[in-house]
Formats: structure tokens, C-alpha cells, sequence
């Protein structure tokens, strides 16, 4: 397969679902003025063009204009459609060459009409053609009505042209439906198109500010916690501390009770901080399941949990496998362009296997690299102690599990998390390595990243 091919292919299975559907779009736009324009003014050349010097230099020079028109509608393609989406502005000048080959095309068809170079039916069918190259970009710059009455005032030019041409009454009549037929027929197919993308990259919008909402609720709810925990014993803290200072300067034997009950207070609080921070470093299994499907929902991913409870799993397998859908939840939104993903878990041969799969993780086989990059189980990359595949391996490493990462074909990516329930369990969860979250899409952190994990420090 030649490279070009290959640098191709990979360019478009790169693409999201909805990067296809804009660029499909945009080429199909780009190809109907050429489409017409070598259908419509060519077949004239066969039978309806008089095959004489002049005839012909008019004809070749009405085509020439054509093929020009195409070129410029070719290139205000993607300004105008930018235009149309609220991305961008259209430069009014860029239209006036367009405008002014269009009234060269009118006027070397009325040329051609009167020497007598053209038959009824050529005329009519370059007539039709005539507006579509410059219609195309200003269907998406105008409003529809406004779009309208100016392909009214072009059909009444003609008429005025070829009028003082010596077109007859008969086929003077049947210049204006020509005409307006390649206006309407850019208008009912270009801009619904643009407007069906206009809507579908609004929806990715929201779906994008959705998954920064969950993010922000996390923060809230976690510094609401810590501020129910801390708040009132750092006030009792202050006060003693004060208390404390008048009565040492006072020379009182009360100062060291009161400093043995700051110190009482201070080692409770920290207490109560880590347990806090360990329903964040300590994931349970159900919690994050429930989670997963709805952080993946509400980003438009359909999530679908199927299989066993896991609530008979020892709490150290649970924790583990926790962190899995945790990590898997969150680069599922990070990666590729998932519409679909299913999580299991099942008991098979002695050991608990979880596994999560996705659509829309991008380059298919023989890419393990890239392949991983793209789905449930990529991360950030290998950060010690943070997340990623090797940070969720080390985790499962600790209960003698293993952990399978890679494309599954037809564009799926499976993750398969197994842990031998005939391991020796270590006592207690599993402690995980604070986790580093690497920022999402447009730098800010994906919908699924919890709230940042505070650092506790071990007496």
C-alpha cells in the first residue's frame, strides 16, 4: 500500500465520529460545483454549441469561468462554513471576485446566445449552472430569505441579458426557474448539512461542560468535607492555643493542660482528615461502578454494568479492582471518541475478572502502542505511583493479579483486570500511591478524575 495511502488512512481513523462527519461534509461541498459544472457545460460542447471559430472561443471561455468559479468556492469553503458555525468571520471581500466571474459567465452566455452559438437547451442547461459555484458560500454567509431574494435578482439579470440578446419569449420564460433551480438546489442541500453539524458540535459542547460540571461538584463536595472535619477543631485549637500563651505568661500550671489538650485535638483531626482522604485513596468497587456509569452518562456515553455485585469479593480484591474502573472510567473519557461502554465482572476459575470495554478507541491492530493510548485502560503514561497502566499493574500486582490493555477490533478497546482469589490477601485494603491526574481534553481534568489526594504524612 503506497505511504500517501497509509498516512491517510491513519489521518482519518484519528478523527472522532463527529471530525469525519464535519470533513465528509465540507469535501462533499467542495465537489458539487465541479460535479456540475463538467457535466452540464461540457455535454454542451457535443450538439448544442455551434462548432464554429467563435462559438467555440466563447464556450471554451464560458468553461474557463466555470472552472474558475470552482476554484474560489473551493477556497470560501472552509471561511464560510466557519462563518456559519460562529467560529470565525467571513471577509465581505472575498466575495466580490466570485460575483464578479458570475456576471462574466451571464454575460458570455447573452454573448453566446447572440451570435446565434447555442441551442435553447444549452442555453437553459448553463443557465442552471451559472450561480451554483458562488452559491454555495453565500448560502451559508446569508440568511435564507435574504439568500432567496438575491437569486430572484439574479434570474431577473438574466432575463434583462438575454432579452437584449434576442432570446425569444418562449425560452426567455424558461430562464428564470433554470436559474433559481441551482440556487434552490445549493440551499436545500448545503445548509441543512452545515446546520446538522452546527447542532452536533453544540451537543459536544455540552457534553464537554457536563464533564467539567462533575468535575467541579467533586471539588465542592470534597472541600465541603474537609471544611465539616477541620473547621470547628481548628477554631477550638486557636482559642486554646491563646488560653494557653495568657495563662504560661501569667505563670500558670493550667497552660500545659491546656497545650496536652491541643495536642489531644490536633492528633484527632488528623485522624479525621485520613479517613477523609481514604474514601478517595481506598476505592470501593460498588462506589465506583455506580460512579462510572454515572459520570459516563452524563458526559452521553451509554454505560452498561452487567455480571456480579462483587460485594462477596475480599475487601483488598474490591479495592484493586476499584481503582481499575476508577482509571478505565476516566480514560474512556479522555481518549478516542467512545459512544459505548460495558463493564463486567465475573468469577472464572478461582478468580475475579473484570473487564471494560469501549467503542470509538481509533487505530485498530498492530498498534499496541497507539491502541492503548486510546482507550479504557491508556493513561498518562508510566508515573510513578499515579495512574496509567503501570500504576493500575503495580496495584494488582500486590493480590498476584495481572492486567491485558489493547484493541479488540472493530474499533473496540477491551481492558481485562484479573485477581486470583487464591492468593495470599494482604490484611486490610490495599493503600494506592497518591494518584497524579494528567489534565483531559482542552486541559481541564475528565469528568471521572477524582478530587485532588491530599498527601498524608506518616508518623
Amino acid at each position: 500500500m503506497p505511504v500517501f495511502v497509509r498516512g491517510w488512512r491513519r489521518s482519518w481513523q484519528r478523527r472522532s465520529k463527529l471530525e469525519r462527519i464535519d470533513l465528509y461534509s465540507r469535501l462533499t461541498v467542495s465537489v458539487i460545483p465541479w460535479l456540475f459544472t463538467l457535466t452540464w457545460q461540457l455535454v454542451t460542447f457535443k450538439s448544442d454549441i455551434r462548432h464554429e471559430p467563435l462559438p467555440i472561443a466563447l464556450g471554451v471561455a464560458l468553461l474557463l469561468v466555470s472552472l474558475t468559479q470552482c476554484l474560489l468556492s473551493n477556497r470560501n469553503v472552509e471561511l464560510s462554513y466557519a462563518h456559519y458555525l460562529g467560529v470565525g468571520v467571513f471577509p465581505g471581500k472575498r466575495q466580490l471576485p466570485p460575483l464578479i466571474l458570475l456576471l462574466v459567465n451571464l454575460g458570455l452566455l447573452a454573448a453566446l446566445t447572440g451570435i446565434g452559438g447555442v441551442s435553447d437547451a444549452g442555453l437553459l442547461l448553463m443557465t442552471m449552472n451559472a450561480p451554483i459555484a458562488f452559491a454555495i458560500t453565500q448560502t451559508l454567509l446569508a440568511p435564507a430569505r435574504t439568500f432567496l431574494i438575491q437569486s430572484l435578482a439574479f434570474a431577473a439579470l438574466g432575463i434583462g441579458a438575454f432579452a437584449v440578446a434576442g432570446v425569444r419569449s418562449a425560452v426567455l420564460a424558461g430562464v428564470v426557474p433554470t436559474s433559481l433551480f441551482g440556487s434552490v438546489l445549493v440551499l436545500i442541500s448545503v445548509r441543512p448539512s452545515a446546520w446538522s453539524l452546527k447542532v452536533m458540535w453544540q451537543a459536544e459542547d455540552a457534553r464537554d461542560l457536563q464533564a467539567r460540571l462533575a468535575v467541579a461538584e467533586e471539588r465542592l463536595r470534597f472541600a465541603r468535607d474537609l471544611h465539616d472535619v477541620l473547621g470547628r477543631n481548628l477554631a477550638v485549637i486557636a482559642l486554646k492555643s491563646e488560653l494557653a500563651v495568657e495563662l504560661a505568661q501569667r505563670g500558670r500550671p493550667e497552660a500545659v493542660d491546656q497545650m496536652v489538650e491541643v495536642q489531644r485535638i490536633a492528633r484527632t483531626s488528623q485522624q479525621e482528615v485520613r479517613d477523609v482522604v481514604r474514601g478517595y485513596r481506598e476505592a470501593d468497587l460498588s462506589t465506583e461502578l455506580a460512579g462510572a456509569r454515572g459520570v459516563l452518562s452524563a458526559a452521553g456515553i451509554e454505560c452498561e454494568v452487567t455480571g456480579e455485585s462483587g460485594e462477596w469479593l475480599p475487601v483488598p480484591v474490591q479495592s484493586a479492582l476499584g481503582w481499575v474502573v476508577r482509571e478505565a472510567a476516566t480514560n474512556v473519557l479522555r481518549h478516542g471518541d467512545p459512544r459505548r461502554c460495558t463493564i463486567r465482572l465475573s468469577a472464572s476459575e478461582g478468580a475475579a475478572v473484570l473487564r471494560v470495554e469501549n467503542d470509538g478507541a481509533g487505530i485498530e491492530g498492530g498498534e499496541g502502542v497507539r491502541g492503548e493510548a486510546q482507550g479504557a485502560g491508556a493513561g498518562a503514561g508510566a508515573v510513578p505511583g499515579g495512574s496509567g497502566l503501570a500504576g493500575l499493574r503495580e496495584r494488582l500486582r500486590v493480590l498476584d493479579g495481572s492486567l491485558e490493555a489493547g484493541p479488540a477490533g472493530n474499533g473496540l478497546f477491551r481492558l481485562t483486570a484479573t485477581i486470583p482469589l487464591t492468593a495470599t490477601i494482604p490484611p486490610g485494603p490495599v493503600e494506592s500511591p497518591a494518584l497524579v491526574v494528567p489534565a483531559a481534553r482542552g486541559g481541564e481534568p475528565a469528568a471521572a478524575e477524582q478530587a485532588p489526594v491530599l498527601q498524608e504524612e506518616e508518623r
